[in-house]
């Protein structure tokens, strides 16, 4: 076996996408996010191709491919952002788990993440990924999520914070609210976002500020300068949502019970279904991650 820099190569894009579906379409109704996800077992898709170049692109060292016999049969996606450290995939074929393979890439993610005071990753509710992330030295959050078709009556909202669509001109407001709450900007990885995702929300009111990205009925990243500002953002995001279109808004912690409250007062279901890992830090409040980028 080899392991190998991921390339910005549509081969390669292409060669992650197959390994994490692989990996994680065994797991029984598994979580979205990453590492472990949900969306791996519908049709592929143009952002993971697109995520994993872009990754590779802002950081190539923590980005390898484990190969055997030419065939590749695990790989890991990473990246650090002001010194804060993302286990953005991990993935291992089946038939080669149990033999050091995923072992041998986390070390690699991990030696790219070395000197970061601070390291974030969402992990499925398996006990092999549980154990993985604890001997990586992570503190496990258990998780809650939210899904289900939306009760609009229930999104009587006094809109006295207002909330208008974003874009790359609010790049300042985005990266000062990341700081703020993980220590970290998300920078690149905003450009990303607004070119896959269907929308971003801004809120920047005397009462705070906040943003919050949603892609059909999901609610993928929500960070907020107070509560209040971050019910109001989830809110209109819930609001947005398509007729007809299931809504899911993942990996809320205990500390975000703002928004639990939300989803259960719009008619969504509550469930207990994975981990946020974090190191080094608490559960950012009010923030919703996204599984892929955190």
């Amino acid at each position: 076996m080899i392991l190998r820099l991921v390339q910005d190569t549509a081969a390669d894009a292409e060669a992650v996408q197959h390994l994490a579906r692989l990996s994680f379409a065994p797991l029984p109704d598994p979580a979205p996010g990453a590492p472990g996800a949900r969306e791996w077992d519908g049709p592929p898709s143009v952002y993971h191709p697109a995520r994993t170049r872009h990754l590779v692109r802002t950081d190539p060292q923590g980005c390898w491919l484990a190969e055997r016999d030419g065939q590749p049969v695990g790989t890991v996606l990473s990246l650090r952002r002001e010194g804060l450290w993302v286990l953005a995939l991990l993935a291992v074929r089946p038939e080669a788990r149990g033999k050091g393979v995923g072992r041998l890439l986390l070390e690699r993610a991990a030696a790219y993440g070395r000197g970061c005071l601070r390291g974030m990753l969402c992990a499925p509710p398996s006990p092999a990924a549980a154990r993985c992330c604890r001997r990586a030295g992570f503190t496990l959050h258990p998780a809650m999520r939210l899904t289900g078709r939306v009760d609009r009556s229930g999104l009587v909202d006094p809109g006295d914070i207002p909330v208008h669509p974003g874009n790359a001109t609010h790049r300042h407001l985005l990266d000062s609210v990341d700081r703020r709450l993980r220590g970290a900007a998300h920078g690149p990885d905003h450009e990303l976002m607004l070119a896959h995702f269907e929308e971003l929300l801004v809120a920047d009111a005397l009462a705070g500020s906040g943003y919050c990205y949603r892609d059909g009925g999901e609610v993928k990243l929500l960070a907020a300068t107070s509560k209040r500002i971050a019910v109001r953002l989830l809110r209109e995001a819930l609001a947005r949502v398509p007729d007809g279109v299931p809504a899911r808004v993942e990996y809320l912690t205990a500390e975000q019970e703002w928004a639990l409250d939300v989803g259960l007062e719009v008619g969504l279901s509550v469930e207990t279904r994975g981990y946020l890992g974090l190191h080094g830090m608490r559960p950012p409040t009010p923030y919703l991650p996204d599984g892929g980028l955190l």
